[in-house]
């Protein structure tokens, strides 16, 4: 936009097109500012909102850091992390798909792991939220933040069931999405067929 800008006024001679290409460039300039300052929100080590975030998804769950806790998508692993150093006794798992567009993968959770003493106490594996490769009733505590509605083609309230089978009696989860009622459907009867289920 400004190399267009330029030419415009300096080439073509045409001053109310250069003017477009002027405020297209400050437009997207903007933009580019705007997004830079999200991710730094965002970053850990910068504005720590994802640190926020995971410490209120911990806050949620009425754990007492004896036994196992599941992480469903856990991309590069820092939730995990909290976990494990929220509850020094607990073991914790994370899971992944770890598709390529997202860039993390197990190695890279097992050195975050590493780095913020935690190695020993969390373990990383591929896995598909749609189904988990776990005995049911095998944690003692969930949490997932922001990954089912990342799940394409997945019918949202199965996806969920399929977390719950995995989770013993008296156990807790913790959930984080986009909850839009187009990708969830109705939460309201899902909440009561939970409910009748023995869910809490």
């Amino acid at each position: 936009s400004v190399v267009l800008a330029v030419l415009s006024f300096t080439v073509f001679h045409i001053t109310a097109l250069g003017v477009v290409f002027v405020i297209a460039a400050g437009i997207l300039l903007a933009l580019l500012l705007w997004c830079a300052w999200i991710r730094r929100q965002y970053a850990f080590g910068g504005g720590g909102m994802m640190e926020r975030t995971h410490l209120v998804i911990l806050s949620h769950l009425d754990f007492d850091g004896q036994g196992q806790l599941l992480e469903v998508g856990c991309g590069s692993g820092p939730l995990s992390i909290r976990a494990a150093l929220t509850w020094p006794s607990a073991q914790v798992v994370g899971i992944d798909y770890w598709g390529a567009d997202f860039g993390y993968n197990q190695t890279m959770c097992e050195k975050n792991a590493a780095s913020e003493g935690a190695a020993a106490r969390c373990v990383f594996k591929h896995g598909d939220a749609n189904k988990l490769d776990f005995p049911d009733e095998s944690f003692d505590a969930e949490v997932s933040n922001y990954v089912y509605h990342n799940v394409m083609g997945a019918d949202m309230h199965k996806l969920l069931l399929e977390s719950l089978r995995v989770l013993k009696k008296g156990g807790v989860f913790a959930l984080n999405d986009d909850m839009k009622p187009n990708m969830y459907g109705d939460m309201d009867a899902f909440a009561q067929k939970l409910r009748e289920m023995g869910y809490q």
